[in-house]
């Protein structure tokens, strides 16, 4: 008997399925049952069904395996057929609005998340953080701000030294406990740095995925670690104290960064602190302004309920207002004004442009804003602006007023208003 296959004569059992003996082809590995043949007695000629003809044995077997043979390609191209089918079943399910809408969805990518993140962490490499812990001391929030400064999260941590040593306390206890390997040495000098420096060397071969490498010790033996992890590829951090701050100096690009121990915060940079102060400065400058608007915006209504008072008593107006002779006496002392009845549009403006002409003599480099104009006019008349204003029936107040004028010209000055003669004034 022979594979169908490849014609081998190597074959095994491989078991019974609905009475018949199955084989196993051991050179290509195909699978395929004995032929069901009917013996005559001198077992080399076989007749067909009916008994009408003979053929020999070795063209019945060849038959049988051929009809076997078809077979089975029948039933794997029924099976192929059948997994195309259940494939896009499976497909139009997944694509269905339906299931993208369903919690379904959001479970199976939450069981399928932890397993995208940890295929992504091997593709972008971790870090690892050597510690001579004989040399230097490392707090969580100091370790924490290490792993903050690399692109790659740190995975590994090992710690080096003689942790028999009475000054290391339980320094291997909280070590441990926060996930380091602990290397034991033996006593001596530079006996941790130089265990720190065999087992650095060699990282690669146990962590293939490493990319960066924090060194953390003073002792400058180590400087030879530092340049043969660079040689290899890696960004190297080297790590050193100095009282109180932990200098972080990038190898690879030599920049440094600073980081406090004391207060547990990062050290700024010369423009740092310049971009600091800056900020402050300017939030101070924004908070100043505001309260001036704020004062400003009380004043002009204290203004306005006076005049509210003084329309309800006008006889103790009367009482208490000041002569017109007084009132340009005064205007004469502070602002050199010649005050008259306001009686018009055109009044109100005359007298503005004399108090802004009279203003920007005294004081040429100061911007004059609408509420110092409207202090001047209410000092002058003695009658808020507003109130002079919706008397004459000018508009709605001393702003729009100005706005109005062709006399004036108002250009935006921080919340405020500048004011300035117009073209058409100034002619």
């Amino acid at each position: 008997m022979k594979c169908p296959r490849c014609a081998s004569t190597s074959y095994r059992k491989n078991g019974h399925r609905n009475g018949k003996q199955y084989y196993l082809c051991k050179n290509c590995r195909k699978q395929f049952i004995e032929p069901v043949l009917l013996k005559s007695v001198e077992n080399e000629w076989i007749g067909d069904s009916n008994g009408h003809s003979q053929i020999p044995l070795a063209d019945a077997q060849e038959l049988a395996l051929i009809e076997n043979l078809s077979t089975e390609i029948k039933q794997e191209k029924n099976s192929e057929s059948q997994g195309l089918t259940l494939a896009q079943e499976l497909l139009q399910t997944l694509l269905s609005p339906e299931f993208l809408e369903s919690p379904a969805l959001d479970q199976f990518i939450q069981k399928i998340k932890p397993q995208i993140e940890n295929q992504t962490q091997q593709d972008t490499g971790i870090s690892l953080l050597l510690l001579d812990a004989e040399n230097l001391k490392i707090d969580i929030a100091a370790e924490e701000f290490l792993a903050s400064i690399c692109n790659y999260p740190l995975q590994v941590k090992i710690a080096f030294a003689n942790w028999k040593t009475p000054s290391n306390g339980k320094q291997d206890t909280e070590l441990y406990e926060r996930g380091y390997q602990l290397f034991h040495v033996p006593g001596g000098k530079d006996s941790a740095d130089a265990k720190m420096i065999a087992v650095g060397a060699s990282l690669l071969n146990c962590y293939p995925t490493v990319k960066a490498i924090f060194v953390c010790s003073g002792d400058g033996i180590l400087t030879h670690l530092c340049n043969e992890l660079q040689n290899q590829g890696l960004t190297v951090y080297w790590v050193r104290r100095k009282s109180q701050t932990l200098h972080i100096e990038n190898k690879t690009t030599g920049e440094f960064i600073f980081y406090s121990l004391s207060q547990a915060i990062a050290i700024p940079s010369l423009e740092g602190v310049v971009d600091k102060i800056q900020d402050l400065i300017k939030s101070e400058q924004e908070s100043i302004n505001s309260r001036l608007s704020n004062l400003n915006a009380i004043a002009n209504l204290f203004q306005e309920r006076c005049e509210l008072d003084s329309n309800s008593n006008p006889q103790n107006l009367e009482d208490k207002s000041t002569p017109s002779s007084d009132k340009a006496d005064l205007a004469a002392q502070t602002n050199t004004v010649e005050v008259k009845e306001i009686g018009s549009k055109e009044d109100l403006e005359k007298l503005l442009g004399d108090i802004i002409g009279n203003m920007e003599a005294k004081s040429p480099k100061v911007n004059l804003t609408v509420s110092k104009l409207g202090t001047e006019l209410q000092k002058i008349s003695g009658q808020s602006p507003n109130a002079i204003v919706k008397k004459l029936k000018l508009g709605a107040n001393f702003t729009k007023f100005l706005q109005s004028s062709p006399q004036f010209s108002l250009k935006p000055s921080g919340r405020e208003f500048e004011v300035v003669k117009s073209d058409l004034g100034n002619g």
